[in-house]
């Protein structure tokens, strides 16, 4: 089965981390919550959740993992002035596994340089800097372009994990 790897910084938005990793973690692949530090208490920013960070972002190696999370929040935009993570995340794509960005999620794409000339979705308020990063931006629940797997909000949740976990089934 998969190894994910899920990047997280405090005020994630709580449904988009629980959700992807509750069905991963149900359909038997191993979920690696990394952040900046390694045994960090991280709590969502609606207080739902709390949950400690496996490892630090500088002792990981990409090639170690089979498909990247990225859930939304205030946490992509934390975790964007962080350049290993930055590093991690566009190693992880340039890997050709799947990467999974939910909601404000893109702001951390732009950042990694990974939207250039794709097709995909995100919370709106995010839409133009999606577009001014050169991306083509589509209101849509779920966008897969390639290996890139991009949703709205929480509510597209269940189409979200469904394109991940197709294509991690498709990898594995």
């Amino acid at each position: 089965m998969a190894r994910v790897a899920v990047v997280l910084a405090p005020d994630f938005e709580d449904p988009e981390f629980t959700g992807p990793r509750d069905a991963l973690e149900e359909a038997g692949h191993t979920v690696y919550v990394i952040g900046s530090e390694a045994g960090a208490e991280l709590t969502g920013k609606r207080g739902e959740t709390s949950v400690t960070t496996d490892l630090a972002v500088a002792d990981v190696e990409p090639g170690s993992y089979d498909a990247l999370v990225i859930p939304g929040g205030y946490s992509p935009d934390k975790l964007r002035t962080d350049d290993d993570i930055v590093d991690f995340v566009r190693r992880l794509a340039d890997a050709d596994v799947p990467v999974a960005a939910i909601c404000h999620a893109g702001s951390l794409l732009i950042e990694a340089q990974l939207v250039e000339g794709r097709r995909l979705t995100s919370w709106p308020s995010i839409r133009t800097d999606l577009r001014n990063a050169g991306a083509e931006w589509v209101d849509e629940e779920v966008v897969v372009d390639g290996r890139l797997i991009t949703s709205r909000n929480p509510d597209d949740i269940p189409a979200f994990n469904a394109a991940l976990l197709d294509q991690l089934g498709a990898a594995t």
